[in-house]
């Protein structure tokens, strides 16, 4: 059997995604309080920053990968107004069930969808925007998804991966002790799951740095990509281009 890591363990690829899930069915009704907890409340301006450079106009027609709890989706449908779609999809039907009904509850009803980044049901070229945030690190087959979410994008049309990266040597050393020692106290007291924080931690660190993303962008689907670093690397947003 192939095997894969799940943070810093290994595992058989067959399993990955079923130990995944469970990290996600832990954590999802705690999720936007803990992701609050874990960036100081800066996931929020990273996200608001993704929006700005996504450059969405009304009518515009937009893929939300690993939407989780709608925060992302909710932002985009304010930008592409009614006579755009935004899809909201996920993997996991928990998180994407606190997503659905969080939006629900703000008079949003968008397009819902449990499905696998990996295999995406939905037509070539069909998006003008293909937006995964804090969701390409946990799957198995990164260049597989990323080629998926290509396809699926209009020409011309922007791939955009907002994601946990390499902080600034400087950093590292407060980052690590930060995310090895604190995230996991965070996860027990306040989600009562150590252990699935501590696999967020752990998986942060297995996803590759902003330069071997890029190359992977590039050779599955995107002809140019940008590397914006986001508060000294600890989150990076890429924006590829198809040509």
């Amino acid at each position: 059997m192939t095997q894969t890591h799940f943070g810093y363990a290994t595992v058989d690829e067959s399993e990955k995604a079923a130990k995944v899930r469970g990290v996600f069915d832990s954590v999802a009704g705690n999720y936007d309080v803990m992701n609050d907890l874990m960036s100081g409340g800066l996931h929020r301006l990273w996200k608001a920053y993704t929006t700005q450079v996504a450059r969405l106009e009304p009518g515009m027609k937009v893929l939300d990968i690993a939407g989780g709890t709608g925060d992302m989706a909710e932002a985009f449908a304010d930008k592409v107004g009614p006579s755009g779609e935004v899809v909201h999809t996920d993997i996991n039907e928990a998180m994407l069930s606190t997503g659905r009904d969080r939006l629900i509850n703000r008079g949003l009803h968008l397009p819902t969808l449990v499905c696998d980044a990996q295999a995406l049901p939905f037509a070539d070229a069909r998006f003008d925007r293909v937006i995964v945030a804090f969701g390409l690190r946990n799957m198995t087959h990164k260049d597989r998804a990323l080629a998926e979410m290509a396809r699926v994008l209009k020409p011309g049309g922007k791939l955009m991966v907002l994601e946990f990266s390499q902080v600034a040597e400087p950093l590292r050393k407060p980052y690590d002790w930060y995310s090895f020692n604190v995230l996991p106290l965070l996860g027990k007291f306040v989600a009562k799951d150590e252990a699935s924080y501590r696999y967020l931690a752990e998986s942060i660190r297995m996803h590759p740095p902003q330069a071997e993303l890029k190359r992977i962008m590039l050779q599955n689907g995107t002809s140019h990509v940008d590397i914006h670093n986001l508060t000294g690397g600890v989150a990076a947003l890429h924006v590829g281009i198809k040509a």
